[in-house]
């Protein structure tokens, strides 16, 4: 590859990453122009457009988004070179870009992320909050945190939780008025509130700890979110019984302001994992976060 080329190639990926020309020129530290003409050096090369170009917008074309997807690995890998080598004999510099749920960061990260950037004061955390499937390669993100069985294929995968149940919920009106369940069978009389994944755009179904010869349910829904805190208060509100990974619902659950619901049918699911390409944590800098967050193991 002529230098030019892979010049051209690490801006494409950072228009990619930040979603226009000017963004990328911002973080490059380059002039929008150059970073266009750079971009129209790399289209001529491969002799077709690799963006569709709108006023408001910039979308990959399908040949632009085969040659970030089969080059992404590369530029990662000599990104992470390139800054392992630049540590040596030197505090850990540059940007790290973290994905994780809301929950999360509300019950975990939150207490350690500001005694990071206090240890590590060279490093740009940049904490990208949400609920959605990432794909951290994609979106040139360096890590995430997601439950085990939620993380991508071909990951590392280290655990910073034990497993986590996911609780079922109510307020005490909602009880009060409709009654508490207290077989599986029971839950047929009440109404769900249920959570959407954004990235699948499906329903997250009722799971129950059951025999093999015991049914799941059948709940009519009362409300649909895609948000962990309008699950909560839409559960406060009385709407219905809600669903959700017991961190989310245990300060409410110890206030009393939610209420268990057939606790010993709660499902365990694998434990909170963060996880990263393998040659990323070649990088100091990603090196660093990960230690930190390993050494301050979460407990919920």
């Amino acid at each position: 590859m002529r230098g030019s080329t892979f010049h051209c190639l690490m801006i494409f990926h950072c228009i990619v990453q930040e979603g226009s020309i000017r963004a990328a020129a911002r973080r490059l530290e380059m002039s929008a122009p150059t970073v266009s003409l750079a971009l129209k050096q790399l289209e001529q090369t491969v002799g077709l457009p690799l963006f569709r170009r709108t006023t408001r917008s910039m979308e990959l074309t399908e040949a632009g988004s085969q040659l970030h997807s089969q080059t992404a690995h590369v530029m990662s890998a000599l990104d992470s070179a390139m800054d392992q080598v630049g540590q040596h004999g030197r505090a850990p510099t540059g940007k790290v870009r973290l994905t994780l749920p809301r929950f999360v960061f509300q019950r975990f990260v939150q207490p350690l992320y500001a005694g990071f950037c206090r240890q590590y004061p060279d490093i740009e955390l940049e904490l990208h909050l949400s609920d959605a499937t990432v794909d951290i390669l994609r979106e040139g993100i360096d890590l995430g945190i997601r439950l085990g069985d939620r993380v991508d294929e071909g990951m590392v995968a280290r655990p910073l939780s034990g497993p986590l149940r996911e609780a079922l919920f109510a307020s005490p009106d909602y009880l009060a008025e409709h009654g508490t369940p207290t077989t599986p069978s029971a839950l047929s009389a009440h109404r769900l509130i249920r959570y959407r994944f954004v990235t699948a755009n499906r329903l997250s179904p009722l799971r129950l700890a059951l025999d093999d010869n015991m049914p799941t349910p059948d709940m009519s829904t009362a409300l649909i979110v895609n948000d962990t805190d309008a699950m909560i208060d839409a559960a406060i509100q009385g709407l219905g019984i809600g669903k959700m990974i017991e961190p989310v619902a245990a300060p409410h659950l110890a206030a009393g302001t939610l209420l268990p619901v057939l606790e010993p049918y709660w499902v365990t699911y694998p434990g909170l994992h963060i996880y990263y390409q393998k040659q990323s944590a070649q990088a100091g800098r990603v090196r660093a976060l990960i230690d930190y967050l390993l050494a301050h193991r979460l407990q919920p």
